[in-house]
């Protein structure tokens, strides 16, 4: 099979106004006649559904919440960048094009990324129009601040709480197409299969959670926006439902699963307290535009910290490492994720982690509360301000930018971070990888479109944050409705799919199949035990750190998990109810499948690249060790069968634009 990217040719900064003022579109008579599939109601779902069903077309909108606001992009905290130049500090278009090129470590196409970076811009003067409350400056402008792998302030924000404010305002534009009858919700609704006739996707099979029913849809095209798949490692940042059954479901019907190993670890996450834990609390990456990360430079302090002896405000300055600052002086805290994900470990398997098991670092706040609090008392006009004054007009300033953070790390931890540093450790965060598809966002299998986390296009090795925002509404309000077209141009003769065709029957005959196994195995070990397994094999062998021999005993561990799996585990229940385990045991076969495409993926990769890190293929400073002469491309992956050898299809990456380079925070 040979990989068709669709990119348009022309000029790098000309493509996408080439490609809209070119591509094939549907007049508005015909939108009248078209359907359209939109599973999940996260930023790029909700976005993409009430775009699509303001032009005119008939949207049907799947969610398994009861509400599309319980989309788990609401867990996005700290902001959503785009090249507005607000700061007048020398950002652009092409500035954000190439941090984000450079960021992923040369692993994504230039096409996609320039526009995603074009289209930036008009993203936030969207968001407004709904709106969204984005901090201001003095002036009344939005304000902006500084994340991981750039030296310009892009990241617009709403104090810590950006997600949920961006989702509120696509939930309205939803819920408005709701109210005028052209999208159809479907809450409670999980898709399970993907419906092909003629090669095309034409509908899904969705399983009613409250009632267990099965039951079928058509559409003359499909949209996945249905997130991403780190829960494969059991403890991450993303909430307990987070899964990659839709977009898996389509892999076994032919889709390709791209680049699947690419996985990000974020370096600000809370650390693991306990083996009761069931998932894991972010720290928003806006964090670290303030907060100072260290470690005790000497033993005897690092072991009387864990052993409650010393409190780390008794640590002198000059017995701090702070090695982000020492190792990356150009970026200092501000390197990207990975980046700061791998010096964070390699600063606790030297001996310097500060927590009881030796696996957290420190991020402080004290220089910041004290750099605001002389600001505002000058401003006050208080020339000798004494510590407390500045320590509380500091701390004010900190509570105003992300004070509801700083609530939720008490509230969990038990510590003032106003008072004492946080401890943090990196954690599964967000995958790079999902479905592949060409420049208009459609897979391999034709009206099939993934959008956002689920799909691969934008972010290579690595996605620096506040960018998951940025792609996630890009694809669903402003690129999407181009590109669909393309597709849709050549269906306006197509009646309206029957669903009551062969092709439907047996989707629905092979999710019930599925179904039946799981229930009917009546072995003696819960779901939860099986998947808290496959993450702990997962994180320890294909987490943050890779080598060959330990990715080949992950791949026969997560065999044998699979038959034991079908061989020994407890489902309660029936399938005609409400049964949060079925649908547990469901996503976790699925993961099972996964994990091991992931470390399939994560072997043949023989280099080291943004959250891919082979331990084999590193420089003498230990940062990652690029194969550009073999490894520069798209890993795309055939799986449609656990007894067949997955099949590697692979897209080249062409740079034009950009020159390949090691990269340097230093």
């Amino acid at each position: 099979m040979k990989l068709n990217g669709k990119i348009p040719p022309g000029p790098l900064a000309d493509k996408w106004t080439r490609y809209k003022a070119e591509c094939a579109i549907v007049a508005p008579h015909n939108k009248r006649k078209l359907d359209i599939i939109v599973v999940g109601t996260g930023l790029a779902g909700a976005s993409a559904a009430a775009s699509l069903a303001e032009l005119g077309y008939n949207v049907k909108a799947f969610t398994f919440h009861d509400s599309p606001r319980r989309a788990h992009s609401i867990a996005a905290q700290g902001g959503i960048n785009a090249a507005k130049n607000y700061a007048n500090d020398g950002d652009s278009v092409y500035r954000l094009f190439y941090d984000t090129i450079k960021g992923g470590d040369y692993r994504a196409r230039e096409a996609n990324v320039h526009r995603l970076a074009e289209v930036s811009v008009d993203i936030i003067d969207q968001c407004v129009a709904q709106g969204v409350p984005f901090a201001r400056e003095y002036g009344g402008l939005l304000e902006t601040r500084s994340f991981g792998g750039v030296q310009v302030s892009r990241t617009f924000y709403a104090r810590g709480q950006t997600g949920q404010q961006l989702l509120i305002g696509a939930y309205q534009a939803l819920s408005r197409q709701i109210h005028y009858g052209r999208v159809e919700m479907y809450n409670r609704h999980e898709m399970l299969d993907v419906v092909l006739i003629d090669g095309k996707a034409r509908g899904i099979i969705a399983r009613n959670l409250v009632t267990g029913k099965l039951e079928r849809f058509g559409a003359h095209a499909v949209v996945l926006a249905t997130g991403g798949y780190g829960n494969v490692f059991y403890l991450s940042t993303n909430a307990m439902n987070c899964n990659v059954t839709a977009a898996w479901r389509a892999v076994r019907k032919g889709a390709l699963m791209a680049n699947p190993c690419y996985t990000q670890i974020h370096p600000t996450c809370i650390p693991v307290s306990g083996d009761y834990q069931s998932k894991l609390t972010l720290m928003s990456e806006s964090l670290r535009n303030d907060g100072r990360v260290w470690v005790p430079r000497l033993t005897e302090d690092v072991m009387a910290i864990r052993e409650g002896r010393k409190k780390p405000t008794e640590i002198p300055e000059q017995d701090r490492d702070y090695y982000l600052e020492r190792r990356y002086p150009a970026f200092g805290n501000l390197v990207p994720r990975d980046v700061a994900s791998r010096a964070a470990k390699v600063a606790c398997d030297e001996g310097h982690g500060v927590s009881r098991s030796g696996l957290a670092v420190y991020l402080d706040f004290a220089s910041a509360i004290e750099r605001y609090g002389r600001s505002k008392a000058h401003a006050m006009g208080l020339d000798q301000p004494d510590r407390e004054t500045i320590t509380r007009l500091g701390e004010a300033v900190v509570n105003e930018k992300y004070g509801n953070l700083f609530e939720m790390y008490e509230k969990i931890t038990g510590d003032n971070p106003y008072k004492t540093p946080m401890m943090i450790f990196p954690a599964v965060h967000y995958t790079m990888g999902g479905l592949w598809v060409d420049y208009n966002l459609e897979t391999n299998i034709p009206g099939l479109f993934a959008l956002g986390e689920a799909n691969f296009s934008d972010h290579g090795a690595n996605r620096l944050g506040a960018s998951a925002l940025m792609q996630g509404l890009a694809d669903g309000y402003f690129v999407l409705p181009y590109t669909i077209g393309t597709f849709l141009a050549g269906e306006i003769k197509s009646p309206s799919i029957d669903t009551s065709r062969e092709e439907f029957r047996q989707a629905e005959s092979e999710v019930q199949e599925r179904i039946d196994r799981l229930l009917n195995i009546r072995g003696s070990q819960s779901v939860e035990s099986f998947h808290r397994r496959l993450g702990l094999a997962m994180w320890d062998y294909c987490g943050m750190a890779r080598h060959a021999d330990g990715l080949a005993k992950a791949r026969t561990i997560i065999r044998e998990l699979r038959e034991e799996f079908y061989r020994d585990v407890f489902v309660p229940g029936t399938a005609q109810e409400y049964n949060p385990e079925l649908e547990k045991a469901q996503r976790v076969a699925d993961f099972l499948e996964l994990g091991e495409l992931m470390v399939v993926d994560a072997l043949q990769r023989k280099e080291s690249c943004g959250g891919h890190f082979r331990e084999e293929y590193q420089t003498p400073d230990g940062e990652a060790l690029r194969n550009d002469q073999d490894f520069t491309y798209v890993a795309a992956w055939e799986w449609t069968n656990t007894d067949i050898e997955p099949v590697l299809h692979k897209e080249d990456l062409v740079f034009e634009n950009v020159e390949l380079k090691t990269r340097s925070y230093a």
